[in-house]
């Protein structure tokens, strides 16, 4: 038997009891045709990067598969059928990751840290852009144009000629 790891999508608006109904229910038609589910997680309800019919958000859940082709077949047959999953995707693998997968890690270390919105941005390094929007930061000290250049000569007066006569222009 050949093993996979195979994500789902479903729609947003069925709870993660409901969820759960669905992975049973597909551990069920793999386990009839000879196959078996090794782990499964549910990675919770997230946001989509564009609407999948009609849905902006989705649940995510990974199973990882050891079943023959056909076990799989019909599990992506079955999929298909159903309004409540939006999107599947399955790939064979040479070997199921022991631990947890890549986006249980993210979790569990967004979990440790605090998440995202407990950063402390308060004595973060401004460089050199100042204060307030624009980067001038308002004060003057810094400007180019306020440092003390050598005075520049006045130009020379011009003459131009005129029909009327000769005029001095500045």
């Amino acid at each position: 038997m050949s093993l996979y790891e195979h994500v789902f999508l479903a729609r947003q608006d069925i709870s993660a009891q409901q969820v759960e109904a669905l992975v049973q229910s597909f551990r069920e038609i793999l386990e009839g045709q000879g196959g078996s589910v090794g782990k499964t997680e549910y990675w919770g309800l997230k946001s989509l990067t564009y609407r999948i019919k009609k849905n902006r958000k989705a649940h995510y859940t990974l199973m990882n598969i050891d079943a023959p082709h056909q076990a799989v077949a019909e599990l992506e047959r079955q999929m298909r059928l159903s309004t409540d999953v939006i999107r599947f995707l399955t790939i064979r693998v040479d070997e199921h990751d022991a631990g947890p997968s890549a986006m249980m890690r993210r979790a569990d270390r967004d979990e440790r840290e605090g998440g995202r919105g407990d950063r402390d941005r308060g004595d973060r390094d401004r460089g050199d852009r100042g204060f307030g929007r624009g980067g001038g930061g308002g004060r003057r000290e810094y400007r180019d144009r306020d440092r003390d250049f050598t005075p520049r000569e006045a130009p020379a007066p011009v003459e131009v000629e005129n029909a009327g006569g000769s005029e001095e222009v500045s």
